[in-house]
């Protein structure tokens, strides 16, 4: 499994953009209980805060985010607030040079990854969302697409599906994520592949530090504001135990300036990424509320006076097994010995007759 860290810097202009054209894919509307497959074990303890029936982390209110997206999707300068998907969205889809008849994007959003793709590497795309509202709003794309309104936590589609599975900034909403990985690990073919990107744990570490200060100082002790979110530690764990091979996973750190705190709320609000875990604290009294906006620039304040929010963006790839793949030559069939590597580059002596 290969790794490694970039960081990439936004600068939040608040100037309106004109809005992207939506597209006019096929549209069909599934239930969140048509073909469910079986729910996967429990994550691990950190993400969760109690255990369902099913034996699975119940972290976040999924019916709340679906409210939370509809309502992002609702606002008529809605696309000011997809600067952060659009630059992850247009990363890491060419990093596969293969043509895919099959493709799905989980938790597609307004698919802004497929304004980035070509009928030359998928032919036909599948988008799926718990959001209708954002669904109706997807962009247009050379690629026949078809939206379905479909739960990231049950995929509804059979097995040995798809040749590619891709999603962007979704997965962070899901409770159970050992077993929606091992959901998409089954949806796809034999040799197929999974791109993905999810927020990581050190994602808003500004805002969170913030309101815990804030908070601790005005009403002797703090709620959590900030939604928990994966270590990369973790998620090449998590990927091998679904089952997939060939493992790769990287950190790109996205740091967004913004005029003050109340923006980057409010601009978390408007991409529908507030957060909706069921030990949230709704309300947060005015004077915490001052107490942070100083914090955090007496903190994280640039000399412009803006402050900086950073999202660490987990990008990972994963292949489904397939005998064709590369494998690792069987143990003891080297021909040459690490002791032997020294020797490389030095002249040969030779005897003289």
């Amino acid at each position: 499994m290969s790794t490694g860290v970039s960081r990439t810097v936004l600068h939040r202009l608040r100037a309106a953009a004109p809005a992207p054209a939506a597209s006019s894919g096929t549209w069909s509307r599934l239930p969140s209980s048509c073909c469910r497959l079986p729910a996967g074990p429990r994550c691990e303890a950190r993400r969760g805060l109690s255990v369902s029936g099913r034996g699975t982390m119940n972290v976040f209110n999924r019916e709340m985010k679906k409210r939370q997206k509809n309502w992002a999707a609702s606002l008529q300068d809605g696309h000011q607030y997809d600067y952060l998907r659009d630059e992850v969205g247009a990363h890491r889809h060419c990093d596969v040079t293969k043509t895919f008849p099959l493709a799905l994007d989980i938790g597609a959003g307004k698919s802004h990854i497929a304004e980035h793709l070509n009928k030359d590497v998928v032919e036909r795309l599948f988008l799926t969302d718990v959001s209708e509202k954002t669904l109706k709003q997807s962009r247009q794309s050379e690629i026949p697409t078809h939206c379905v309104l479909a739960d990231e936590e049950f995929l509804p589609f059979k097995e040995n599906t798809f040749d590619l599975v891709v999603s962007s900034l979704s997965l962070h909403w899901i409770n159970d994520l050992p077993g929606a990985l091992r959901q998409i690990h089954q949806v796809l073919k034999p040799d197929g592949v999974f791109i993905g990107a999810m927020v990581g744990g050190e994602t808003l570490y500004e805002l969170r530090c913030s309101l815990q200060l804030a908070e601790t100082e005005r009403e002797g002790g703090f709620s959590p504001h900030v939604s928990p979110y994966t270590a990369v530690t973790d998620l090449g764990n998590l990927l091998g135990q679904a089952g997939f091979s060939m493992l790769t996973v990287d950190i790109d750190d996205v740091q967004v300036h913004y005029p003050g705190i109340t923006e980057v709320m409010t601009d978390l609000q408007g991409m529908g990424e507030s957060n909706c875990a069921w030990n949230r604290r709704s309300l947060l009294h005015r004077d915490t509320m001052l107490a942070a906006a100083a914090i955090y620039k007496e903190m994280y304040g640039n000399e412009d006076g803006s402050v900086p929010a950073t999202f660490e963006i987990l990008y990972m790839i994963g292949w489904k097994p397939h005998e064709s793949q590369a494998k690792p030559a069987k143990r003891g069939s080297a021909t040459a010995s690490f002791g032997d590597l020294s020797q490389i580059g030095q002249p040969t002596s030779t005897k003289k007759t």
